[in-house]
């Protein structure tokens, strides 16, 4: 490893994250670069100057939510092809959307046609088209919900989102993995709801796991012996 250029790569991503703090309303113009030069930091592992994994100086660099560092590694790594310029120029969010499409197409990735569409779009209307490519549907309507937790509460809840991502998949959404927890919490309550409460909370709650996990359980149980503990379902 060249310590010198691991150095100068380390203390870019430091003088971009200072100034996104000193420039608030211009934060986030250098998310392309950044997330270019996280990847040269994992790559490469220049995180060994000063830090036991790349998961640590993550930690360490982005306190907030590590969520973000990846989703800016994921724009850097399927949108080589587009300049620095003309992804920063979209925005991050339009930006990852078009990293989705990337990743699913691979080296038949229509980039001129994508990028068109999403200068041409706003954020909410490149959403739904990407949806619609994805699963041939309208994207549902949302609502923001904000509710207050308390600091005792917080690592409850974290760990159980972080376990429901695991079942369902590290690129859902925290909404996402926040219903699975809610539908199989609802699944084990039959004493409080109607035989139809039931029935569609289970449905709900089959639609939320991915389409591999019934049948891995399913599989596991059935070659089991009756003397192995079955996995719980």
């Amino acid at each position: 490893m060249d310590k010198a250029k691991a150095q100068q790569v380390l203390d870019r991503i430091d003088e971009i994250l200072h100034w996104e703090e000193r420039v608030d309303q211009q934060k986030d113009q250098k998310f392309a670069e950044l997330g270019k030069h996280l990847c040269e930091v994992r790559n490469q592992g220049y995180w060994r100057l000063g830090y036991g994994s790349f998961e640590e100086y993550l930690e360490a660099k982005f306190p907030d939510s590590r969520r973000k560092a990846y989703y800016l590694m994921s724009i850097h790594d399927n949108l080589r092809q587009i300049p620095t310029g003309e992804i920063e120029s979209l925005g991050w969010s339009k930006a990852l959307e078009l990293a989705k499409i990337a990743r699913s197409q691979g080296r038949k990735f229509e980039c001129a046609t994508w990028l068109h569409t999403a200068k041409e779009s706003s954020k909410e209307e490149l959403q739904q088209k990407v949806h619609r490519y994805f699963t041939g549907e309208d994207l549902e309507p949302y609502e923001m919900v904000c509710f207050k937790l308390f600091e005792s509460q917080l690592p409850v809840v974290e760990r159980a989102l972080y376990v429901a991502s695991r079942m369902a998949g590290t690129e859902r959404s925290r909404g996402f993995c926040l219903e699975l927890v809610c539908a199989d919490f609802l699944a084990g309550q039959a004493e409080e709801s109607s035989p139809d409460d039931i029935v569609l909370v289970v449905e709900r709650l089959l639609k939320l796991l991915p389409p591999g996990y019934i049948r891995q359980v399913g599989a596991e149980i059935h070659h089991a012996t009756p003397t192995e503990s079955l996995p719980e379902c």
